[in-house]
């Protein structure tokens, strides 16, 4: 906990474990609220070890308003503690605001374990009209959807000035020397993002001799399924296992974009879709290499999201149509490298000004 006295938001969070896309978004938000409104925002941090009943109560009762993030990763064994905070917001008067980054793509425990949030949150901000839409289509709960507000959602993590070189972007750059194409998957390894379907395109590309090297830079996520059994069963079965890489957790900004450095284009076969809440997708823009996404949905996917939109709009993400083969990625990610998109400016800080003016209207 921060300094004492009245705060306009107090941030949950989960400390240093926050190692997850939505623990990220969690920590960069409370810093980017404190920079609007310097003094005025604290976070709590409930792990384990910290955040008892009676540090929840105080917290916040010096506060006018409790923000929340679903999912962060690192509270899987202590979830109890950030209801509880939403529960004395509503017991203390005052305002619950949850973020929910995601909703059907969660595994059906996880999202079992929020809903209580959902009944406790005064607003609830998502980062795609598909969340909106997803919440509304509960059959117990499909009332909570009125009291969505749609936020633009921006990247995590900022190209640094510098890159780090190491022994895989090493091997990478050999690789692509040697005329292999290398295909980037960057962030969580989950079921949502159809990591095994990328396993598929691969296999295609190396039967009509591109001799591909597919590098998923990010770690498997621990739940309740067996995505990485299924993984490397589907890795044997295509019998690939020298054309792919798994890099586990990769710990700096500037060793993820020397590892983006050497990456041809980056590929995403989303069976849900391309939507506005995909951060990772974000940073890999960042990278200025082609970017190749399902497409959404929904034609209002971005409509509350013009800079998205524009990203899209200027081919630094391509859109593949949704229920397309497996072969139409396989044929775009050639096409988008042969053709790449302009390279143009990215205005990380614009970003991230858009999403707090939003928030902070919530609070």
């Amino acid at each position: 906990m921060t300094a004492d006295g009245e705060h306009k938001a107090l941030f949950l969070g989960a400390g240093a474990e926050m190692q997850c896309g939505v623990g990220q978004f969690t920590r960069l938000l409370s810093e980017a609220i404190d920079k609007l409104d310097p003094g005025h925002s604290a976070t709590l941090t409930l792990t384990r070890s910290e955040g008892s009943l009676d540090e929840i109560w105080r917290a916040v009762g010096s506060t006018q308003s409790v923000v929340c993030n679903f999912p962060i990763v690192a509270w899987k064994r202590v979830i109890l503690r950030p209801l509880l905070a939403l529960a004395a917001a509503r017991l203390r008067g005052r305002r619950a605001v949850l973020v929910q980054h995601e909703w059907t793509s969660l595994h059906w425990l996880r999202r079992l374990t929020y809903l209580p949030a959902l009944l406790l949150a005064d607003k609830i901000i998502t980062f795609s009209p598909q969340v909106q839409r997803e919440l509304a289509r509960h059959p117990l709960l499909g009332w909570t959807a009125a009291k969505c507000v749609l936020a633009p959602l921006p990247p995590n993590i900022r190209a640094p000035a510098d890159i780090a070189d190491t022994p895989l972007r090493e091997r990478l750059a050999a690789a692509r020397k040697s005329g292999r194409l290398v295909v980037g998957h960057f962030g969580s390894i989950y079921p949502g993002k159809q990591p095994n379907t990328l396993l598929d395109i691969a296999a295609i590309l190396k039967e009509s001799g591109h001799k591909p090297l597919i590098v998923y830079i990010g770690s498997f996520i621990k739940a309740f399924d067996n995505v990485e059994q299924d993984f490397y069963a589907r890795l044997n079965e295509l019998g690939i296992t020298e054309d792919v890489v798994v890099t586990g957790y990769v710990a700096s900004d500037a060793e993820v974009f020397g590892l983006f450095s050497e990456i041809d284009a980056f590929c995403y076969p989303l069976e849900e879709g391309l939507t506005a809440r995909r951060a990772s997708i974000l940073t890999c823009v960042q990278s200025t290499r082609p970017v190749i996404v399902t497409g959404p949905a929904h034609a209002d996917e971005f409509d509350h999201h013009p800079r998205f939109k524009g990203l899209i709009e200027r081919r630094a993400i391509t859109l593949v149509p949704r229920g397309s083969p497996d072969r139409a990625f396989a044929d775009r990610i050639i096409a988008a490298i042969k053709s790449p998109p302009p390279a143009a400016p990215f205005d990380f800080v614009g970003w991230w000004q858009d999403v707090v003016r939003a928030i902070n209207a919530q609070l």
